[in-house]
């Protein structure tokens, strides 16, 4: 696998050659940045996909610019729930003695200070929303791992571990609960067939209009 980056127009695209992938394909996420994995190593090949998927593109980037992404004073709120606090409400205790510990003023320590909240509130709130659900849905998982990640709400491997992003927290309840059932669902169908989700959709019927709501969230980049 080899990872270069081409022009295309005004656009920087990351391709990724990967010989062992059948087709190819192009990612744009919400920051806008275009990836492109395929198995021929040809920026010619590569430069005709782009061009002949030109119009989707510019579509995608335009539907991401028209998102208002939610900014946090750093030391001064915290998004939690889909709800942005002051630091010194309640919700925001553990996160604001953590502050308190820190003595520090340099925004990478304080980011790493959020991370470590997140995680820790991810943790408890998780795993008895994961633990609920599974009841619910008569499933079993081996394993529950809370990290941060960049471009994932969650994972389920055929190992039966369900990895969730601390990122969630950020997120509405709502949100979160259907991330969960989604994970959980994929101990049946470890693809994304109509099976998969009206499975999702029998324990959440209006899984559609969440998912949609999910995608167009900006809180993950």
């Amino acid at each position: 696998m080899h990872t270069s980056n081409i022009c295309f127009g005004e656009l920087e695209v990351e391709v990724v050659y990967n010989p062992r992938l059948k087709n190819s394909y192009i990612h744009i996420d919400q920051e806008n940045c275009i990836r492109v994995k395929t198995p021929y190593k040809s920026k010619n090949f590569t430069l005709s996909l782009l061009q002949e998927k030109s119009k989707w593109i510019h579509r995608q980037i335009a539907k991401n610019n028209k998102r208002v992404k939610i900014s946090v004073n750093l030391e001064d709120e915290v998004l939690l729930f889909g709800e942005l606090y002051s630091i010194d409400a309640q919700e925001a205790t553990l996160l604001r003695q953590k502050l308190q510990r820190l003595k520090s003023s340099q925004e990478e320590k304080i980011l790493k200070v959020y991370d470590a909240f997140y995680k820790e509130i991810a943790k408890e709130y998780l795993t008895q929303e994961l633990q609920k659900y599974a009841r619910i849905m008569n499933l079993s998982f081996k394993e529950l791992k809370i990290r941060k990640m960049k471009r994932r709400w969650g994972s389920c491997s055929s190992r039966r571990v369900i990895t969730f992003n601390s990122e969630l927290m950020k997120l509405e309840r709502e949100l979160i609960s259907y991330v969960v059932v989604h994970e959980l669902a994929h101990l049946v169908h470890m693809n994304h067939s109509k099976d998969f989700h009206a499975l999702v959709d029998y324990y959440l019927p209006n899984s559609k209009a969440i998912r949609k709501r999910l995608k167009e969230s900006r809180v993950l980049n």
